[in-house]
C-alpha cells in the first residue's frame, strides 16, 4: 500500500457513474472502512459530477429526453443493496428546492427563465441537468464521513504502470498518481473509423469531400458542412436529433407555433439540406407525455430470476431470439396490456383476472395467444404488435421519395398524436416492461449460456436498438421541429433499408433504399450515431495503452458450443466488475464499470423507486473496494 493506514483510489472518469460510485464509497464506509483513511483521486479533464457529457459549457439547444420527474441520482426505499439508502431530490424536486430558498444555489442567468418555469413534465436541456449533478457532487464532497479525502485532477489519465502501488500518469503530470486500485469509469467510449468508415474517409479525401465518421454530436465540428447543399446523413435517432438542431436552429433559423397547432420554420439561409435515412426509414419514437392510470405494474413477471434459471437448464446453448425474446415479448405484453385493461376498461371485452390467468397459461407468439388477444381486444390499434412497431414501414414500396415523404409524416404524426393522448398509456406500461427487461439482462449474462453469436449480434445489436427505437427517443417537440424542417424543404427522407456507396465514377457519395427508386448525391456524408463499443479502435489514449501493455482486452463471449466472439467491450468479470487482463485474468485492485464494459450498465440516468441496477452496481463495487482497504 501507498501508506499503511491510508488506501488510495483513483477513479478514472468523474461523470455520474464514478461519482456514483463516490457517494457509495461515502454512504458504507462508516460500517466497512474500519478506521482506516481512504484517498479517492478523481480524474477526468471535465468537470466532476457532470462529466463530458453532461458539461454546462455546451449548445444550450440540447435537451435530455428524459422528464425531471424521471431522473435521479440517489437510492431509496425501492433499491435492494446491502449498503445504506440516502435517498435525496429528484431532479424536478431539486429545481422546487431551489426555487423555494430551501437549497442554496446559484442559477446562471441563461437558465433562470427554464428554471423558474420547469414543470415535471418538460424536458430540461442538459445545461440544467449539468447542474443537478454539480450539485451532486458537491453535496457528496460536503457529507464525506471523516477518514475519507477527494483530490481532483482535471487531466486525462493516458498511462497506467502495475504496482504496488500503481501508477496512474496524467497528461502533462510530471509525477503519477499513486493508487492502491484503479476504477475506469468510462462511459461510452470514442473510437477511430472502422474499415468501412476509412474506405469512405479515403474516398472523401481523394475526391475533396467531406465526411464525419461516429461520433458525440456535441463534440463534432460542423461549422464546414455548407449551406445550402444536399448532405447525406445516416442515423435517425437522438445523434441525429441533434445534429438537426445545430444544424438549423443553431444556425439562426427559428421555429414558430402554428396558430393551428405544428410548426413553422423561418431559415436563415446558412442551413444544409439534410437527405436521412437508415435501416426503419423512421425516427425514433416520441417519449410519452403522461402517467400510467391503471393497477400498478408488478414487473418482473415472466422474465425474472426463475425464468432465466429455467432458460439456463435448457440443453445446449441458448439462442437470443429464439429462447429469450418470447420471455421478453410476454413480459412487455403482460405489461402494456394490464394497463390498458386496468386503465381503460372500456376498450376491452373481458375482466382483467380473466384476460390474465388466461394470459399467463399461453405462450407468446402462438395463435392461441393471438386469439386471446383478438377475442379480448376489439380494436386492432389497442393490439400490441411488436413485429409492425420494430420495422413499420418494411415491405413497402413507393414510387418516389416524395410519396414516402408523406408516409413519414403519417407515421410521425400517429406517433406524435399517441404519444400524446392518455387513451395510449398501454404504450408506457410496455415501456416500463422495457426497463425491467433490462434490469434482468446481467442475469441471463452471467448464465454463460447464450451463444456467442446471438449475445453480440442479437441482444447487444438488435435488442439494444430495439430498445432506444422504442424507449430512448426524443422529446416529442422534437418531432414537430423535423416536421416544420421537412415542409421548409431542409429535410427529406432518404427510406428503409438506406444504402450509401462511393461511387468513383462521379466523385460524389450516393444514398439509394428499399423504399423507393431515386438515389441522391452528396458531397457531404455524416454519421449520425455513437461509435460501437471498439476496444482494439479506442481513441482514449489510456486504454490504447493499457490494450497494448496486455493490462486489459477486448472482451470475447464464450460460446457453449462453438468459437467465442469478440464484442468490443472491455473485459471485465461480470460478478465483481475486475477489469481482466490480456490473458483473462481478473486484476485484483483494478475495476471497470459502463455501458461499454462486460456488465453492459445502462447508459440512461435513473428513473426514481425502479430498483435501478446502476445504484446496486456501484453499492457493490464500493463496498468490495471498502473491504480492499480494510483488509489492508
Amino acid at each position: 500500500m501507498t501508506d499503511l493506514a491510508t488506501f488510495t483510489l483513483a477513479i478514472v472518469g468523474a461523470g455520474p457513474r464514478g461519482v456514483g460510485v463516490l457517494e457509495r464509497l461515502s454512504a458504507n464506509a462508516p460500517e466497512l472502512l474500519g478506521g482506516r483513511r481512504l484517498v479517492v483521486h478523481l480524474i477526468d479533464p471535465f468537470p466532476p459530477g457532470a462529466g463530458r457529457v453532461w458539461r454546462y459549457e455546451q449548445s444550450p439547444l440540447l435537451r435530455m429526453n428524459s422528464m425531471p420527474e424521471d431522473v435521479t441520482v440517489f437510492t431509496d426505499e425501492s433499491v435492494r443493496i446491502d449498503g445504506p439508502v440516502r435517498p435525496g431530490p429528484s431532479l424536478i424536486e431539486w429545481v422546487r428546492l431551489v426555487r423555494d430558498g430551501r437549497i442554496g444555489w446559484d442559477v446562471p442567468e441563461g437558465l433562470r427563465e427554464e428554471f423558474e418555469s420547469l414543470a415535471s413534465t418538460d424536458f430540461p436541456t442538459r445545461r440544467l441537468q449539468s447542474l443537478y449533478l454539480t450539485w451532486f457532487y458537491r453535496k457528496v464532497l460536503a457529507e464525506l464521513p471523516p477518514g475519507i479525502e477527494v483530490v481532483e485532477h482535471r487531466a486525462p489519465a493516458v498511462r497506467v504502470e502495475d504496482g504496488p502501488p500503481q501508477r496512474v500518469w496524467l497528461d502533462g503530470a510530471g509525477e503519477p498518481v499513486l493508487a492502491d486500485a484503479v476504477v475506469l469509469t468510462v462511459g461510452h467510449l470514442d473510437a477511430r473509423p472502422d474499415p468501412a468508415e476509412r474506405v469512405l474517409q479515403d474516398f472523401a479525401g481523394r475526391h475533396g469531400l467531406a465526411y464525419y465518421p461516429a461520433g458525440y454530436t456535441a463534440d463534432v465540428d460542423y461549422s464546414a458542412v455548407p449551406a445550402g447543399e444536399p448532405v447525406l446523413v445516416r442515423g435517425l435517432g437522438l445523434a441525429f436529433v441533434d445534429l438537426m438542431l445545430l444544424l438549423t436552429e443553431g444556425r439562426g433559423g427559428r421555429f414558430e407555433e402554428r396558430p393551428g397547432g405544428g410548426l413553422r420554420y423561418h431559415p436563415s439561409g446558412a442551413e444544409p439540406v439534410l437527405h436521412v435515412g437508415s435501416r426503419r426509414g423512421v425516427p425514433y419514437h416520441a417519449k410519452t407525455g403522461y402517467r400510467l392510470r391503471g393497477k400498478p405494474l408488478l414487473l418482473p413477471r415472466f422474465f425474472d430470476a426463475h425464468a432465466i434459471g429455467e432458460l439456463a437448464g435448457r440443453p445446449g446453448p441458448l439462442d437470443f431470439r429464439a429462447d429469450v425474446w418470447p420471455l421478453i415479448a410476454k413480459e412487455l405484453a403482460w405489461a402494456y396490456y394490464t394497463e390498458l385493461f386496468t386503465g381503460h376498461p372500456d376498450r376491452v371485452r373481458v375482466e382483467h383476472e380473466v384476460f390474465a390467468d388466461a394470459f399467463a397459461g399461453t405462450a407468446w407468439g402462438t395463435s392461441a395467444m393471438d386469439d386471446l388477444i383478438a377475442a379480448a381486444v376489439p380494436a386492432a390499434e389497442d393490439r400490441l404488435d411488436l413485429e409492425r412497431l420494430d420495422r413499420p414501414l418494411a415491405g413497402r414500396r413507393y414510387d418516389s421519395a416524395e410519396e414516402f415523404g408523406k408516409a413519414v409524416r403519417e407515421y410521425v404524426e400517429a406517433d406524435l398524436a399517441r404519444r400524446a393522448d392518455v387513451r395510449h398509456s398501454a404504450d408506457l406500461g410496455a415501456f416500463m416492461a422495457l426497463l425491467s427487461v433490462v434490469g434482468q439482462l446481467p442475469a441471463l449474462l452471467a448464465t454463460g449460456r447464450l451463444s456467442a453469436a446471438s449475445q453480440v449480434s442479437e441482444m447487444d445489436g438488435w435488442f439494444h436498438g430495439f430498445f432506444s427505437y422504442y424507449a430512448s427517443g426524443p422529446p416529442p417537440r422534437r418531432l414537430e421541429e423535423l416536421l416544420a424542417l421537412a415542409d421548409a424543404g431542409l429535410i427529406s427522407f432518404l427510406g428503409t433499408e438506406t444504402l450509401v456507396a462511393a461511387d468513383e465514377q462521379t466523385g460524389r457519395f450516393t444514398a439509394s433504399s428499399a423504399s423507393f427508386p431515386e438515389t441522391v448525391t452528396a458531397r457531404t456524408l455524416i454519421e449520425a450515431r455513437l461509435p460501437e463499443p471498439s476496444i482494439p479502435r479506442a481513441a482514449d489514449r489510456l486504454l490504447r495503452q493499457m490494450r497494448a501493455a496486455g493490462q486489459l482486452a477486448e472482451e470475447t463471449v464464450p460460446d457453449p458450443a462453438g468459437a467465442p466472439l469478440p464484442s468490443g467491450r472491455i473485459a471485465t468479470r461480470i460478478q465483481d466488475s475486475r477489469l481482466l487482463d490480456a490473458a483473462g485474468e481478473p486484476h485484483p485492485h483494478r475495476f471497470a464499470m459502463g455501458p461499454h464494459t462486460s456488465i453492459r450498465s445502462a447508459g440512461a440516468f435513473t428513473r426514481p423507486r425502479t430498483n435501478a441496477i446502476s445504484f446496486r452496481q456501484n453499492d457493490a463495487l464500493a463496498r468490495k473496494i471498502l473491504q480492499l482497504a480494510a483488509d489492508g
